[in-house]
């Protein structure tokens, strides 16, 4: 059983700059061994890859889209992922949720990879 709680969306300016985080729970849940992901959604729209991080090493990855300007880090000391957004464009407009899978040898894209799901976090852009 894992559990996993984003915070930080809200309303801002194209421009503004954002902070998620996620936090991860669980009786047998070993933070250290999970690949994390964030994914986002705009109304209307299937559920997107945004960035991820391996639990090897702590390797990265970011689509295309948001390449640049938004870092995505972990600190497994408290069991959390962030996701350093700036630069936010409207088109970043959407829910976040983070996700988990464990012991995953690096970050996908694909959405159905990863088990565990937060309920996500509304990120509004304004032009």
């Amino acid at each position: 059983q894992v559990q996993l709680v984003e915070s930080g969306g809200g309303l801002v300016q194209a421009g503004d700059s954002l902070r998620l985080s996620c936090a991860a729970s669980g009786r047998t849940f070993t933070f250290s061994t999970y690949t994390m992901a964030w994914f986002r959604q705009a109304p209307g729209k299937e559920r997107e890859f945004v960035a991820g991080i391996s639990w090897l090493m702590s390797g990265t990855s970011y689509a295309d889209s948001v390449k640049s300007r938004f870092i995505m880090s972990r600190d497994n000391a408290n069991n959390t992922v962030y996701l350093q957004m700036n630069a936010l464009k409207p088109e970043d407009t959407g829910v976040y949720s983070c996700a988990a899978k464990e012991r995953m040898p690096s970050t996908t894209s694909l959405s159905q990879s990863y088990p565990y799901w937060g309920q996500g976090t509304q990120v509004t852009v304004s032009s």
